[in-house]
């Protein structure tokens, strides 16, 4: 099924579907991905029981002529307008702070997050996305020029009249959060329950930051999943299939993998695959999900997404378990 020469049926939004384990990523939507077929995906998806959708109001500046972030949310805004009771059944999640100043600024310049650019960028996701409130506002990367108090009581200030549902923190160092979360509770304001980092089946070496990854602390680590069981905190993993690399034998898998541990996890990827019949992407997305990890997909074609939720409900034997648990 491609968008170019199939229609398919829009979802009823009067209908709750179940929620999903798997994170619709729209990253390159309104850039690499046309909206013909980010519609496509987006309806697909919630026909199939999807509900998270995450995007950011920096996405996806790098693919767009002018430089600048917004096509992403512009997109599932003219989605949600388009399908009318959508909003009261996906969950829409969206960051701040990544977005350069001006084309061509960033790492350098970049909006950050003090009070008034988190207000500032916020007023601005809304607008795109047409909607009066998010579900989850993520704090996209760390800035170190502003005190990690001043980002959260600026959040604060969104939650408390509604239009923040949540607060989560992507590409943070955990004690960075963990001084976000004390602040929070010291003075009554919402803390961060969620995490966003790069995760996947395999691991680089250290030192290394896979491609495609540019924050320092964008790779979760023993430290971050420490916290997360101690705190209970919800963890999202994007690139959890290296770009497809695990199933394309096109896609070489990223040098910063080539390392012993590596081989040791690919065999026991490749065990669990046939005794569950699955492709080896597929069950890196089931072991992911039996760890209480959510998995982002930003693929761009109808079957990845088809291939993607079909292995979040993959469900793992206690023995495919052990073997994936031994070996990753």
């Amino acid at each position: 099924m491609t968008a170019q020469n199939s229609t398919p049926a829009r979802p009823d939004p009067t209908t709750p579907p179940p929620d999903s384990p798997l994170v619709l990523g729209a990253m390159t939507f309104g850039t690499r991905i046309d909206e013909e077929t980010s519609f496509a995906l987006l309806d697909r998806f919630v026909e199939r029981g999807g509900t998270w959708i995450d995007t950011a109001d920096c996405y996806a500046f790098w693919l767009d002529p002018a430089g600048r972030g917004g096509a992403s949310e512009r997109v599932i805004g003219r989605w949600l307008a388009a399908r009318p009771g959508m909003r009261d059944r996906v969950r829409i999640a969206t960051k701040v702070g990544a977005e350069p100043l001006w084309a061509g600024s960033w790492p350098e310049h970049r909006s950050g997050l003090s009070r008034r650019a988190i207000h500032d960028a916020f007023a601005g996701s809304l607008a795109r996305l047409g909607i009066e409130s998010v579900d989850l506002l993520w704090l996209h990367q760390e800035d170190r020029t502003v005190p990690i108090e001043e980002s959260v009581d600026a959040m604060a200030e969104l939650a408390a009249d509604g239009r923040v549902r949540r607060v989560g923190a992507s590409n943070h160092p955990a004690w960075r959060v963990e001084r976000a979360r004390a602040h929070a509770l010291a003075t009554g304001a919402m803390p961060i329950d969620a995490l966003q980092l790069s995760a996947t089946a395999l691991r680089p070496r250290p030192g290394t930051q896979p491609e495609g990854n540019v924050h320092p602390f964008g790779v979760l680590g023993a430290e971050q999943v420490d916290l997360a069981r101690e705190e209970r905190l919800e963890v999202w993993a994007y690139s959890p299939l290296l770009g497809g690399a695990y199933d394309d034998p096109a896609k070489p898998i990223d040098p910063v993998f080539d390392h012993p541990g590596t081989e040791r996890r690919l065999a026991a990827l490749d065990e669990v695959a046939r005794r569950t019949g699955a492709r080896r992407g597929q069950v890196v997305l089931a072991h992911l999900v039996s760890q209480g990890i959510r998995p982002i997909l930003g693929g761009s074609r109808p079957y990845q997404l088809e291939e993607a939720l079909d292995g979040v409900s993959l469900v793992l034997d206690e023995e495919a378990r052990e073997i994936l648990d031994a070996a990753l």
